[in-house]
């Protein structure tokens, strides 16, 4: 199996919302992601998205709204030259305490068991302290925080607990150049 970029989804593919993302209008990239994600498969890498999405579990939107979220995310990444392999969503909401919500590993531990990931070769993008905890704790080989989103806040945050992503970037863009030079070239596949 290639490497495997594990990738949350608001604030690091599209721009987020205080007010929660519940309709395909509302989704908006952020510039440069889908040119990231068709720059990663090209390199031979897999996307997978990790998300959260209490929208259902809130009552904001239902499962089929949720499907046209992700058929207009996938869409816009397959016109760029990119391909999303698969999606994992907890649907929960944080006092449900599932094994399925990020920080908990479930949703990574989900797409290993379907794909035969090796976590040696998974890297887990995001741009909060939750993303990068959950790839932690699922035992990715490495972590990439984006400062986009919430990931200039998320930092400190991470600092102060001596967790340390193995690199920050700009962008999910920057992200994707880092990841191509650092891992691909290190360890060939």
């Amino acid at each position: 199996m290639s490497h495997i970029v594990f990738l949350d989804r608001d604030g690091v593919i599209n721009k987020d919302s205080a007010d929660y993302i519940k309709t395909p209008s509302e989704f908006e990239f952020i510039p440069k992601s889908p040119e990231a994600i068709a720059l990663l498969c090209e390199h031979d890498f897999k996307i997978i998205i990790i998300t959260n999405q209490s929208i259902i579990g809130r009552k904001m939107a239902d499962p089929s709204t949720l499907t046209a979220i992700f058929k207009k995310m996938t869409d816009g990444v397959k016109k760029a030259g990119g391909h999303i392999t698969d999606i994992f969503f907890c649907p929960h909401l944080p006092k449900d305490n599932c094994s399925c919500r990020k920080p908990a590993p479930g949703l990574i531990q989900q797409a290993i068991l379907k794909h035969r990931i090796d976590l040696s070769k998974a890297i887990m993008v995001g741009d909060s302290a939750t993303d990068m905890e959950c790839g932690l704790n699922a035992g990715c080989k490495t972590t990439v925080l984006v400062r986009t989103g919430n990931g200039n806040a998320a930092l400190p945050a991470l600092l102060s607990r001596n967790i340390h992503p193995d690199h920050v970037a700009d962008n999910l863009f920057a992200a994707a150049q880092w990841i191509i030079q650092n891992i691909k070239h290190r360890n060939q596949v």
